[in-house]
This record gives structure tokens, sequence and C-alpha cells, in this order.
């Protein structure tokens, strides 16, 4: 089985290039459950709108994870509790609405797990992400509560996403970072069977900034006149990672990663 993770989608040349792509890549990939980090989707390149997430499914995204931008387009608060495909950091504060963990039927009839983590360092405060972990794994099995798992670990830095994978091997399908918006060329099986990279990359436009206007962002480097971020808007690269999971262990059995469109286009 095959699950498909793509990384943060940014502003609308990633939302576009979702919509225009997306479900031949599914077709093509032979693709059974896809899952994209939306959290810099909207307009301004931060958050998601509700139009903006109902687009994603209707494209054949199974689900929608995020991180630390979840909140800043303020319609998220209200629909996010009834959107359960849209999920927000599990060790975000419990009082917020929304999950951080669901589990779904792949196009086959199988049970995904999807967990949605933020990490501790040089993010915005979250509880404990290893506690978090440890408590999450106590009570939650991979082969017995679902057939696979997929972590998305929304982190800063790279021994912090390390870490979870290794803390995970072989108790997830997959574990795969967002944030940073460039793709790690590390891609591997871990040593007991979990899928690993450090980060998916982005879904926009690498001619850019982290997706943002170049110009703008050199300028605020240069404390020269500029105006607060916004995304650029040529054509936007899809990265991501793709897992063939066994059907029997739930663990890795080939991991790729993925890139096409734009100025990284190196899928063939």
């Amino acid at each position: 089985m095959k699950i498909l993770f793509l990384g943060d989608v940014v502003g609308q040349a990633g939302c576009n290039a979702i919509k225009k792509n997306l479900q031949n890549i599914i077709k093509k990939e032979n693709i059974d459950f896809t899952i994209v980090n939306g959290e810099n989707a909207a307009d301004q390149g931060v958050g998601i709108t509700q139009n903006i997430f109902d687009e994603f499914l209707s494209c054949g995204v199974d689900v929608v994870t995020s991180g630390n931008h979840i909140w800043d387009q303020k319609e998220t608060y209200e629909f996010i509790a009834n959107q359960s495909r849209l999920l927000r950091p599990l060790n975000m504060d419990k009082k917020l609405p929304g999950s951080g963990f669901i589990i779904l039927k792949s196009r086959i009839g199988l049970k995904i797990g999807v967990l949605n983590l933020m990490g501790n360092v040089f993010m915005k405060k979250c509880d404990d992400l290893f506690l978090t972990l440890k408590e999450f794994i106590e009570n939650n099995s991979l082969k017995k509560d679902f057939d696979c798992l997929v972590v998305d670990i929304h982190g800063e830095i790279t021994s912090e996403k390390m870490a979870v994978g290794h803390f995970l091997d072989g108790k997830a399908s997959l574990v795969v970072g967002t944030h940073t918006h460039v793709p790690t060329n590390d891609a591997r099986i871990l040593s007991k069977g979990t899928g690993y990279m450090t980060d998916a990359g982005m879904c926009g436009d690498y001619d850019s900034v982290i997706g943002m206007d170049k110009n703008n962002s050199i300028n605020k480097f240069l404390k020269e006149e500029a105006i607060k971020h916004f995304p650029s808007k040529g054509e936007a690269s899809i990265s991501g990672v793709i897992v063939d999971v066994s059907l029997e262990t739930g663990l890795a059995l080939k991991i790729k990663n993925f890139i096409t469109g734009g100025v990284l286009n190196h899928t063939t």
C-alpha cells in the first residue's frame, strides 16, 4: 500500500499546483492514501481557510496536517472542531479546538492513523513533545489499533525530528518532518522498519525564500524598504515523500522522495 505525504503548501501557487496535479499524481503513482500539510496554504502564506481545506479534499487529500500557523486565519477556530480531517498538533494546549490524531480508512480499506506533532525547540510553546509521544505509544499500537501510522513532526531543528524518528522506529509506518520548507535528501527506512525523512519540503514556488517573495525577503534581511512577507507566485514544485507499506507488518518496504514541477522538478 502506498502513502503520499506532501510538505507545507504555500500560498496560491502551492494550492494551484495541488488542484491541477494531485489527482494525476495519485493515479500515476497508485497512491492509496494522501496527507498534505496545509498550514501555509492561505493566500497570505499563513494558515488555512475552510474553502482551501474543502478544495484539498475534493482533489484527493485524505488528511490535512498543520503546525505553528494553524490559527493564523481566525475562521479556523470555528471550522476545525467540525472537520476531523484537519489536524492541529496533538501537543498543543488541549483546550484548543480540533484534534491531533485521526484514524481513517484507505482506498483499500485499511485503517490509517495520522498523528500531528510540533517540536519544542525554537517553536511556539507546546506540551513536551516526547512525553506526549510516550503517552501516545502506550495507548496506541501499530497493527492493533491501526494498520499504518504516519507521523508529521512539525519542527525547526533536524536533531529533534531525527530523535522522533528513532523513538518511533518500529512503531510507525512513516515519520516525516515539516516546517522548514526545504526537502532533505535523507528518505530512508530506519533499522526497525519505519520510513523516515527529516523534512518533506514544500508545495510552493522555490524561486523564493522558503515560498515567500525573494526580493521582499532580501530587503527585510538588509533592513531596507520591505513589506510584510507574502508568497511568491511562480510555478510551484510539489514536494514530499512516498512510502510503500507492508500490509502484514505496517512497516515500510520502500520509500522515496517525490518532487515534481517548478524549479525543483526532479521526478522522471
